[in-house]
């Protein structure tokens, strides 16, 4: 009895040293052998409880870890007791050929190395009857409307996935680099095919490549992700692979729940020889598209033409092969004669799919305002841009137009437009070309030749009249001054009133009329024929954005708030400073 304790003590540890000695590591696949884009299972066995996780870096060479899993296990078997703590990893091969599954270290133990078999070539050409990028049941093809396009210009990549299973959870995915822009093109269609006496479904999409430099570049395919079905396992979900495998064994909606096993498929990398811009391409912007139109349209298209009236000029241009972010800003190149004024619009840029490309729509309005009556002579617009069919560059334009602007009502002319011009429409058509320019050009001499004389007489005879009403007035008493100002400010106070009431209703249009005649009665000797001119005359800093924004609005749309305007007018008659600015007959613009 006395050595009972002493047989104890050894038993426990000749128990712990059994139990040290067996705390090893061990590693399996599960299969050893897969077929291209094929996921494997790597197991991994500790013997003893641990809270401690292996070194998986070395994997990253040749797999990508898309799952990963944990479990303990404790077993009492006669009388021992065990412990197992097991990792289930899901590993992609990056490639096809046979892999090296490296020796991983776990808690100071190392895993012995693997070999694995990648049937076929995930990244290579055919062999046999097995498609490129994918076993036989899942693949991905890939097709360049264009292998050599210019920098910048749009490449259409048709990618077509054939898979004869279901697919679960699946993702086509295209990643852009550095070199090349992606973007899908439309929506996904869908069709059937049959390959090698096998019937596919076949979904299509469309993406658009833009290269950004010249040379040879080099881009990843597209790769899908999914879940298929898995048969290597069964339906039993109290089978072998049961505690990593199907969770939930059973479908709550009847039936037995199939296992799934995740699937990545790749597709062949892409190559692209990009050619430079041409020297050739001398426009001010690199267009190369397939097709380019440019048209416009003006508002009013008829009817006078007032100094300080806003006429917008719409401008449409398209462009096949190019989005619309990549269209220039028209209004930059649009040369305007001195005296019109131009106001650009935001532009609406639209996106849209044509056939098997993309077309690139830019709409954009630009006002133009004369500050003094006359012949406006618009030149021609024009864009060239490179045809991508014909390789050379060709050009879009717009003819020259021509514009006559009336004085405006109240106001002084600094020119007269010319006879018939009053009541017709003040957009001509553009200027003619050939013969037929010679003759007109030639009418058009023999019209001004006329029109100068007319004015001549017209001059003469103002001048006349203008001496023969001084001669009178020598007979007669001059206007009081007091008499004129009190007339001027009784037309200033009712301008003034209706301006204030349209403040009040946010009526843009209506304000402007209502200052400019409240100006126009507090300076009649020179009356300021617009916005611009009241603003500059004004001098004041608080007042000059103010004025711009109603002047905007006037012509390109918008809300408006008015009440802003109108306390400022009053403000600044408050401030004795910002009147001693102004001369005398400024004070009947305040109220």
């Amino acid at each position: 009895m006395k050595n009972t304790p002493c047989r104890l003590l050894l038993l426990v540890a000749l128990w712990s040293l059994s139990l040290s000695a067996s705390a090893a590591v061990s590693a399996r696949l599960d299969p050893p052998q897969v077929g291209p884009g094929e996921a494997v299972q790597l197991i991994l066995q500790h013997d003893g409880e641990t809270s401690s996780q292996p070194d998986l870096g070395p994997l990253k060479q040749d797999f990508d870890v898309l799952g990963r899993s944990t479990g303990s296990s404790i077993q009492i078997i006669n009388g021992r007791m065990s412990a197992q703590t097991e990792i289930n990893l899901t590993l992609m091969p990056k490639h096809g050929g046979t892999l090296q599954v490296p020796a991983l270290q776990w808690d100071g133990q190392t895993t012995p190395a693997l070999a694995l078999t990648v049937n076929g070539n995930s990244a290579g050409a055919p062999s046999g009857n097995v498609p490129a990028s994918g076993s036989a049941h899942v693949f991905l093809t890939t097709t360049l409307d264009q292998k050599q396009p210019y920098v910048q210009a749009a490449a259409t990549l048709t990618v077509r996935l054939y898979t004869d299973e279901p697919l679960y959870q699946a993702s086509l995915e295209l990643q852009p680099s550095n070199d090349v822009l992606v973007q899908q093109l439309g929506q996904d269609s869908q069709t059937s095919a049959t390959r090698d006496g096998r019937s596919y479904r076949v979904i299509e999409r469309k993406y658009l490549l833009f290269p950004q430099r010249s040379g040879q570049l080099h881009l990843d395919g597209p790769v899908l992700n999914a879940e298929v079905q898995d048969d290597r396992g069964g339906n039993d979900p109290f089978g072998a692979n049961a505690f990593f495998g199907n969770v939930f064994g059973r479908n709550p909606f009847g039936g037995m729940m199939n296992a799934t096993r995740p699937l990545r498929v790749r597709a062949d990398p892409l190559v692209l020889n990009v050619r430079p811009r041409p020297a050739s391409g001398t426009g001010h912007d690199w267009l190369p598209a397939q097709k380019v139109t440019l048209a416009e349209t003006w508002q009013p298209d008829s009817g006078p033409l007032h100094v300080g009236d806003p006429i917008t000029r719409h401008l449409h241009l398209s462009a096949l092969g190019l989005t619309a972010s990549q269209l220039p800003d028209l209004s930059v190149l649009m040369p305007l004669p001195d005296g019109l004024r131009a106001y650009p619009d935001q532009a609406k840029l639209n996106t849209g799919v044509q056939g098997d490309g993309v077309v690139g729509i830019r709409d954009q309005d630009i006002a133009l305002i004369a500050s003094r009556s006359g012949r406006y002579q618009i030149p021609a617009l024009h864009l060239y841009w490179w045809d991508t069919t014909r390789n050379l560059q060709r050009e879009v334009e717009l003819p020259t137009r021509t514009l006559f602007v009336l004085p405006s009502s109240g106001g002084v002319a600094a020119a007269t437009a010319p006879p018939g011009q009053a009541g017709g429409t003040p957009l001509l058509p553009a200027e003619p070309t050939g013969p037929v320019a010679s003759e007109a050009t030639a009418r058009e001499s023999d019209r001004w030749r006329w029109l100068s004389l007319g004015l001549g007489i017209l001059w003469l005879a103002t001048l006349s009249a203008w001496w023969m009403g001084r001669r009178r007035s020598r007979g007669h008493r001059p206007v009081p001054p007091d008499v004129a100002r009190t007339a001027n400010t009784l037309t200033a106070a009712g301008a003034r009133k209706a301006f204030h009431q349209a403040c009040q209703a946010n009526d843009p249009h209506t304000a402007r009329r209502c200052l400019l005649e409240w100006a126009r009665a507090a300076w009649p000797d020179d009356p300021p024929l617009g916005l611009r001119v009241l603003t500059d005359r004004l001098d004041d800093a608080r007042l000059q954005p103010l004025l711009k924004q109603l002047d905007r609005v006037c012509y390109a749309g918008g809300a408006w708030d008015g009440k802003l305007l109108a306390d400022e007018l009053k403000a600044l008659a408050g401030d004795a400073k910002g009147l001693s600015r102004t001369v005398p007959e400024l004070a009947g613009l305040y109220p």
